[in-house]
């Protein structure tokens, strides 16, 4: 079974520092409020964890 995370960005990004806008970009987001779909795997949890105070995230089994 193959879960995915879906990952919202619910908080600004004006303010954060150049690492935390870098973690933003690399997980594919833009604008407040958007929603991507990643594989829950090491490298996406670290990058969540991060920036957790700026997201909301869903576990969604696939």
């Amino acid at each position: 079974m193959n879960q995915k995370l879906k990952i919202t960005l619910v908080r600004s990004m004006i303010g954060r520092s150049e690492k935390h806008r870098a973690v933003i970009k690399a997980l594919g987001l833009r604008k407040m409020h958007q929603t991507v779909e990643h594989d829950n795997s090491p490298q996406i949890q670290g990058m969540v964890k991060k920036i957790s105070h700026l997201l909301a995230v869903e576990v969604v089994d696939a």
